[in-house]
């Protein structure tokens, strides 16, 4: 397979190392983010400009690092060096440390020969469109100024990144009530950022953790995203340590996925489906989830008469919509929770806290947590194609159900009372994504195919 283009969305930028994604590139960007920074600068921001900056555990991170850092100190700007760190933790620490950005190097759950860099505001939230346009426009005009010695970008580091993450996260939760249950756990951190951080976490929640996949090599030991297909290892190991539950991470840990005692594979849209439930018991409020996330989290805010609001794809969609409406809780069905108290991004570390207080409060199982919610068929399907092929499907499925009830906010998501289907250009990817949920999986199937016969 040849390397794809270099993929410049509003969710930044991705690459296949050595070819697409090269230190020239990872140099020039962050050049033209340093120059972006210079001409947006906050009315609030005084001084000198300071970037805080981790990356996943992939082998190219040093490399990507070294050379997008050069970039920034190059026209004047500051570095905070967070070193290995999950993407929520860094976007955390980002707000924590009053940075006028943070930035995030990974490619979170593609495989290892990519990375990339995420560029976050100064509160952690992906910049809005508009100004992702601005950052990628400045890296095509190349007019930056480069600093002379006196004005060099100073580089620094910050080893509180992960105690400063996990301790926020638990400031919300009973830890001496969880801490008492004894959880067993298998954590598979696919040796990812997640390596470093959550074992800290679930040791204050006074777990008994059994980690897999410990070590930050960025060596991952399975395909890295975490479905049901690359998790048979976490699943024979719950059930052979007869353990409370299985939680999965993917390299940069701002989603999780989730196994029950029995061994089975329960999912990431559970993951979003359960923290509803655990935080709507204490507050009720309302609900943001994007169109690709089960009709599971409407079922729970029912059951408390909370209102569900549905934004296109993408974390900082659901950030936005969460912070307009006063929303309690949020996310996206790939297993990413977010909680405004916590921070604006989605996080494993708080997912992990909110699954163990709902066991602990409630004394269920998970697989007893699951069966409590109306279980649906959902199909994920994904193939490969050009930006503008993807575009052209989707205007086909417009036309095709243009008498259905539409939603265009992201592609388009076509809902029947039986299911519906969401079909969509990956911001990450060179890719189409079409995902069905139905009442079955007979018609779940039934509606994927209703789009491939438009492709």
């Amino acid at each position: 397979m040849s390397a794809p283009v270099l993929m410049i969305s509003v969710s930044g930028v991705r690459g296949f190392i050595g070819h697409t994604l090269t230190p020239t590139v990872a140099l020039e960007f962050g050049q033209a983010f340093g120059t972006f920074l210079k001409s947006n600068r906050r009315p609030e921001s005084t001084g000198r400009l300071t970037v805080a900056i981790g990356r996943d555990s992939r082998p190219s991170g040093p490399m990507v690092f070294g050379a997008f850092s050069a970039g920034l100190l190059s026209v004047g700007v500051d570095v905070v060096d967070l070193d290995v760190a999950t993407t929520p933790s860094i976007a955390l620490m980002g707000r924590f440390i009053k940075a006028d950005a943070a930035v995030v190097i990974t490619a979170s759950h593609n495989p290892v020969m990519w990375n990339g860099i995420k560029f976050l505001r100064h509160d952690g939230i992906a910049f809005p469109p508009a100004q992702a346009a601005q950052i990628k426009q400045c890296y095509f005009d190349r007019q930056w100024t480069l600093a002379e010695i006196e004005t060099l970008g100073h580089l620094t580091t910050d080893s509180r990144v992960h105690a400063h993450h996990y301790k926020t996260v638990l400031q919300y939760f009973d830890v001496k009530k969880i801490a008492d249950q004894r959880f067993k756990v298998v954590l598979d951190s696919v040796n990812g950022a997640g390596c470093i951080g959550t074992p800290m976490l679930l040791s204050e929640l006074g777990t008994e953790m059994i980690h897999m996949n410990n070590q930050a090599t960025g060596l991952f030991a399975h395909t890295p995203e975490p479905t049901k297909e690359n998790l048979v290892t976490l699943c024979a190991e719950v059930l052979k340590r007869k353990a409370a539950v299985g939680f999965a991470q993917d390299p940069d840990a701002d989603r999780l996925a989730l196994v029950d005692e029995q061994g089975t594979y329960v999912g990431e849209e559970y993951t979003l489906a359960l923290g509803a439930y655990a935080r709507l018991m204490s507050k009720v409020g309302p609900v943001v989830a994007n169109l690709s996330t089960s009709r599971m989290v409407d079922d729970i805010a029912a059951r408390y008469g909370a209102p569900v609001y549905r934004t296109p794809v993408g974390e900082a969609n659901v950030a936005g919509k969460m912070i307009e409406v006063g929303a309690v809780i949020g996310g996206e069905g790939n297993g990413g929770v977010i909680d405004l108290r916590v921070g604006p991004v989605r996080d494993s570390f708080l997912g992990i806290a909110m699954i163990l207080d709902l066991m602990a409060r409630t004394g269920k199982t998970i697989s007893q947590l699951v069966h409590d919610i109306p279980r649906y068929a959902m199909i994920k399907t994904k193939f490969e194609c050009t930006p503008e092929e993807a575009k052209a499907l989707v205007e086909k499925v417009k036309a095709k159900f243009a008498d259905q009830k539409l939603d265009l906010q992201d592609g388009v998501r076509i809902d029947w009372p039986a299911g519906w289907v969401h079909v969509r250009p990956s911001n990450t990817e060179p890719i189409a994504r079409v995902i069905a949920e139905a009442t079955d999986e007979a018609t779940a199937r039934d509606l994927i195919a209703k789009v491939d016969a438009l492709r």
